[in-house]
């Protein structure tokens, strides 16, 4: 049975993104053998100048999974000494760690998923069969020249090297398309998950409350217009942030003196109740070429509970025909937040449209899977 090793973008922590949902299907499934799940490395020095808590990498950890048996699933977290500016051989180093911790595990003659686009670098060391899963474009997100030009570089080695390309949505299948074949499957939801009712979360304010899940980065949230939404309701309501919140102080400052409130990541076992028991969920993104690339798993986790949402005209949301979905672009939007929020707001009420489940996804990654492996098979004959 095929083993896989997994360049990811994240940790394996409870807020769950589409690579733990695939991983943890085909697991359970049987469609893998045994996961490496490499998480990004951990940057002591970084985090030391950035005034943040400095350590090394965790190393290699056993990651216990409902319904996968334990020893199958496994991550590891490498460390970054110096930065690349100073150590330009730092993600070859890291490549070696990663066949080190290969080996230590015993996985044999592994493919390879990247998801993390410096992961060119283990490409090009390991040899092992290899997809590219692209769940961003990162080439239009605001980074440094550096970075930029680095990215460039990463990203073609792998659409030239990698045996199969994934991506996750229609503005990423032309993007990349144009470059050589790629194979589509969007993002999903554990439906049931989202149906099951749920109390209302201790932490969620009182009253009425404005929801947006997700990361509340900058290369997706708008922060002033999250700052004007929440100005906008007043005493009708709270706009409430839940998600992994990388900002800086200034950002941050914003939105609270404005009056959001930034409830932080959650498990993913919690986020159905704040769904739920939202009045109203929002998308109150930036319009850029890098949200165009998304397809975000929060689209498919406000179908499931069928609550009103205002968005701003991003992908996914833009294309939306659902009657509850109200698109607006940012001079609009707190307006249409305050008059969105409904009288009464009773779930499961309005959970009750087709949503896509991880399923049909973990069934078609599996396809593609195969088909790697069946070409490692074939070069080995």
């Amino acid at each position: 049975m095929t083993d896989l090793v997994v360049l990811s973008l994240e940790a394996w922590d409870g807020v769950w993104r589409r690579n733990q949902h695939l991983i943890a299907g085909l697991l359970r499934a049987g469609h893998v053998g045994r996961v490496l799940f490499v998480e990004p490395a951990a940057d002591p020095l970084y985090a030391l100048v950035s005034r943040r808590r400095s350590r090394i990498g965790s190393g290699l950890r056993t990651v216990e999974v409902a319904g996968v048996d334990r020893g199958r699933l496994s991550a590891y977290q490498p460390t970054k000494v110096l930065p690349r500016r100073l150590d330009p051989g730092v993600d070859r180093r890291i490549a070696h760690a990663i066949r080190r911790a290969v080996g230590r595990l015993g996985l044999v003659d592994p493919i390879l998923w990247v998801n993390d686009p410096s992961g060119a670098a283990v490409v090009e060391s390991v040899g092992w069969p290899s997809l590219y899963d692209i769940t961003d474009d990162w080439l239009a997100a605001d980074r440094t020249p550096a970075e930029h030009a680095r990215l460039i570089r990463d990203e073609a080695i792998l659409i030239e090297r990698c045996a199969e390309v994934v991506v996750c949505s229609r503005a990423l299948e032309t993007a990349k398309g144009g470059l050589r074949d790629v194979t589509l499957i969007p993002n999903a939801v554990d439906v049931e998950d989202y149906l099951q009712p749920r109390p209302r979360p201790a932490d969620l304010p009182g009253g009425s409350v404005a929801v947006y899940v997700g990361t509340v980065h900058r290369d997706r949230i708008d922060v002033e217009l999250c700052a004007a939404t929440a100005e906008l309701l007043g005493d009708r309501g709270t706009l409430v942030l839940v998600g992994p919140a990388p900002l800086d102080t200034q950002e941050r400052d914003t939105l609270t003196r404005a009056g959001v409130v930034l409830l932080g990541a959650k498990d993913r076992t919690e986020v159905p109740a704040y769904l739920q028991h939202a009045d109203v969920l929002v998308v109150p993104h930036v319009v850029t070429s890098f949200t165009e690339s998304l397809d975000p798993i929060k689209l498919y986790e406000y179908r499931a509970v069928g609550r009103p949402v205002v968005s701003t005209p991003v992908a996914g949301f833009r294309e939306s025909d659902d009657a509850r979905v109200t698109i607006t672009g940012a001079p609009d939007f707190p307006g249409a937040v305050l008059r969105a929020i409904p009288a009464t707001s009773v779930f499961p009420e309005g959970a009750d449209g087709h949503v896509d489940s991880w399923d049909d996804r973990i069934d078609r990654m599996r396809q593609v899977i195969e088909r790697v492996a069946a070409r490692r098979t074939r070069s080995a004959d």
